[in-house]
């Protein structure tokens, strides 16, 4: 069942789309190219996290 988003809530989720995508792409391109493995496996991992959760907020739209 979804529910009916007010114009305000919309605004809202699409601005934090735009926010998740950009942190996406940042920890993307810090866990390739730091040569220090272990902090850039912690940068692939904030990549997921991120992902998951634009994945989520595009979901309520």
């Amino acid at each position: 069942m979804a529910c009916k988003l007010t114009g305000k809530e919309v605004t809202i989720i699409s601005d934090l789309l735009t926010m998740e995508e950009s942190a996406i792409k940042k920890a993307k391109v810090y866990s390739k190219t730091l040569t220090n493995k272990e902090l850039a496996g912690v940068f692939k991992t904030l990549e997921e996290n991120h992902q998951k959760r634009f994945n989520d907020l595009l979901n309520l739209l």
